[in-house]
């Protein structure tokens, strides 16, 4: 096919070329600018620091029910604990052993933030050998409101008294928190994948690195904004490594298809300038686009209502804006200060000869075209398979049985299941308001109830206020103990309250993670709509076609369903040699918009290039194939990009962040090599002419889409 003639623009200019031939003109104030912007944030935020805080509570729910009663009635009780986990081989009632474990605990009694310490003496905290027991250290706040130094001073301070002997370790929650730690090499690690593969694309460091360059100045930015808006609104500590993790991919995703359009421009002897105007309208536009759907399906997690999710979902999306805001205002000027050493490594690599670019992508464009259906078929259905896990996945959160067996949360957890049993680790909690006698009877019905061990008597900790705390026979991931949950609740509970009047509340640790899991799961499905709805209305507004939008959402959908199955088989069923444990509770929803606004990327840059030559040449299957051709090599390279910087997170030692990093790898792998290069070619052949085809009245009512550069008919 001949190449198309470019002209200059003629009438007025689009927003998106005014706006990169300012930055292209202006270079070095566009680039101060944004040094002075990104070095303000990060000053700011070093001088304030950050105030990440997380809040888990679940408004209307009965485990924060149960919580908010011991908070008012009681709040000693409601204060975070840490267990300090004793054995000796000996039995703990020697004489000697007594007084070093008693010695130790008057000695943590007395430190920061300690308001109570329940020894294993005396109560039930020994096990029925006698070699192991525990002590319960309560702390006047959550982990977030106690200093990790005041955590760390309980652990020495308990750590201390082990010899001769007598072996301690220390668990809960707070321990974990200040045990667990960031990033690693993660970051350092995609950061370089991602360069060499851009090295290997381009042939050149100076272009290879621009991208990178936009993703530092983006996410730096981005960090510091962020640090500072902790202060005025609840953000989760995890926040910081996933606005990383997603600002990384996208910031070098983003800026890199805005220049690979600048660089196959000046492959056809586009002039520089010319060139990243072309640039800014045709692949600008895609980043907005594409951006945008980013942060309307983030955003679109407000509608699950979870106030632990809307904090984070913001940060996110910021990051965003400010990579999107970097890449059509920062690029630009980068190329303005490289584009002669980038022209010059182009004409070199031209003059080395060669096949021209595309000619590969051509080809096997041409070779799904002559059989659409097996490929369309056969990847469906396989991809379908590796999403089947995702039926069975088990959403919940990671406890110290999930940790490293080396660490001290992990030890104390096996301490205290052989010594007390499995369920000991997930305890639930009866909050009873109302007579003594409710309470013992609740008790003596609790403890005959199949799948407990043992339900403890009574503690009264306020006015007509107890707590029975209930001991499941089964560790507190096992499916078991989700059902014991639902089987008091519903079953055991009611009857108790209308005979005794006495009002019960089962919460704990366990019986929040079974709320949260239901509260997602009934809310997913209108978040997914909401999300797919609002995207697949941009797709049509924006190509004027009724099935593209329907097609786009399926298959992006199946890229997410992927994402989760394979998850779900790695992390829940232990495949790889990783330790089994739930899927992360936040993990479905916050990949599900991530990887669904990402997908957007690469659907929304191939389609713009087909509807180009579709205006121009009005041939369905010569824009499928063109459209391929021209995209092909850089939708490879920026999905390998992406892969490499998200999986690069499998390297954090936090649970979390390597289920994100898993799951966005996989729906980036799918989405790019499977999807974009193989079913959606082989759809859009099936569907031909029909592929742009919008009824009349809907095209009436959508408002009309941004004026687009348009290329000149094909000669010949």
């Amino acid at each position: 096919m001949a190449t198309e003639t470019v002209h200059p623009p003629t009438g007025r200019a689009s927003v998106f070329r005014r706006v990169g031939d300012w930055a292209y003109r202006c270079r070095w104030t566009a680039l101060v600018l944004w040094v002075v912007v990104l070095v303000g944030a990060s000053v700011a935020a070093q001088a304030v620091g950050d105030d990440y805080r997380n809040d888990f509570s679940l408004p209307g729910t009965e485990s924060q029910r149960a919580l908010d009663t011991l908070r008012q009635r009681a709040p000693v009780s409601s204060g975070e604990t840490i267990q300090i986990v004793l054995r000796d081989q000996d039995g703990l009632g020697d004489g000697v052993t007594r007084s070093r474990v008693e010695s130790m605990l008057a000695q943590v009694g007395r430190l920061p933030h300690v308001v109570a310490v329940q020894g294993p003496y005396g109560g039930s905290g020994v096990s029925a050998d006698g070699t192991v027991g525990y002590a319960t250290v309560t702390l006047d706040g959550a982990s977030a409101d106690v200093p990790a130094d005041d955590v760390r001073a309980v652990m020495a301070a308990a750590t201390g008294a082990a010899g001769d002997g007598l072996r301690v370790e220390v668990g809960g929650a707070p321990v974990r928190a200040v045990q667990e730690g960031g990033g690693g090499a993660a970051e350092g690690t995609g950061l370089l994948a991602a360069l060499v593969i851009m090295v290997l694309l381009f042939g050149s460091l100076v272009a290879a690195s621009l991208p990178v360059v936009i993703a530092v100045f983006a996410v730096g930015t981005a960090l510091g904004l962020i640090a500072l808006a902790s202060h005025l609104a609840t953000i989760a500590d995890f926040t910081a490594p996933l606005m990383m993790l997603v600002g990384l991919g996208v910031g070098i995703d983003y800026a890199l298809l805005i220049f690979s359009r600048y660089r196959s421009e000046l492959v056809r002897g586009v002039p520089r300038r010319q060139a990243a105007g072309i640039a800014q309208e045709t692949a600008g536009r895609t980043v907005l686009f594409a951006g945008c759907t980013v942060i309307v399906a983030l955003l679109g997690l407000v509608v699950l209502g979870l106030g632990s999710l809307r904090g984070v979902a913001v940060a996110v999306a910021l990051t965003v804006l400010v990579t999107m805001l970097a890449s059509l205002t920062l690029l630009p000027a980068l190329l303005s200060l490289t584009g002669r050493r980038i022209e010059r490594s182009v004409r070199a690599r031209q003059a080395r000869g060669g096949r021209p670019e595309g000619t590969w992508w051509r080809r096997w464009a041409a070779w799904v075209q002559r059989r659409p259906w097996p490929n369309a078929v056969v990847p469906v259905v396989a991809l379908l398979a590796l999403s089947a896990p995702a039926l069975e996945m088990n959403l919940g959160f990671a406890d110290a049985g999930n940790d490293p067996a080396a660490t001290p949360s992990r030890r104390a957890y096996d301490l205290l299941a052989e010594g007390f049993g499995p369920g000991f680790n997930g305890p639930l909690v009866v909050v009873v308001e109302g007579p003594a006698a409710g309470a013992a009877a609740a008790r003596d019905a609790i403890a005959a109830t199949a799948g407990v061990a043992e339900a403890a008597a009574p503690s009264t900790v306020g006015p007509d206020v107890s707590t029975i705390v209930v001991l499941p026979e089964s560790k507190p991931q096992d499916e078991a103990t989700m059902d014991l949950v639902h089987r008091l609740r519903d079953d055991v509970l009611p009857p108790l309250a209308r005979d005794t009047g006495a009002r019960f509340l089962l919460g704990g640790g366990t019986a929040a993670t079974v709320d949260f899991a239901g509260a997602v799961a009934a809310r997913m499905p209108l978040f997914v709509l909401v999300v797919v709805g609002l995207s697949a209305l941009l797709l049509m507004v924006v190509f004027r076609s009724l099935l593209i939008p329907l097609k786009a959402a399926l298959l992006n959908l199946l890229s997410v369903a992927v994402a989760l199955g394979v998850t779900t088989l790695v992390f829940q069923r232990g495949a790889l040699g990783v330790q089994p444990g739930p899927v992360e509770a936040y993990v479905p929803v916050m990949v599900f918009a991530i990887a669904f606004g990402l997908s957007m990327d690469y659907e929304v840059f191939l389609l713009a290039r087909m509807r180009e030559v579709w205006r121009a040449d009005g041939d369905a299957s010569v824009a499928v194939r063109e459209g391929i051709a021209t995209t092909g090599r850089v939708v490879t390279a920026a999905g390998a990009v992406m892969v490499v910087v998200f999986a690069a997170f499998m390297l954090s030692p936090t649970r979390m962040l390597q289920q994100f990093g898993l799951g966005l790898a996989v729906a980036i792998v799918v989405d790019a090599l499977v999807i974009r290069c193989l079913i959606l070619p082989a759809v859009m052949q099936l569907l031909g002419r029909r592929a742009w085809w919008l009824p009349r009245l809907l095209d009436r009512f959508l408002p009309a889409g941004a004026p687009e550069h348009r290329p000149a008919r094909p000669a010949g």
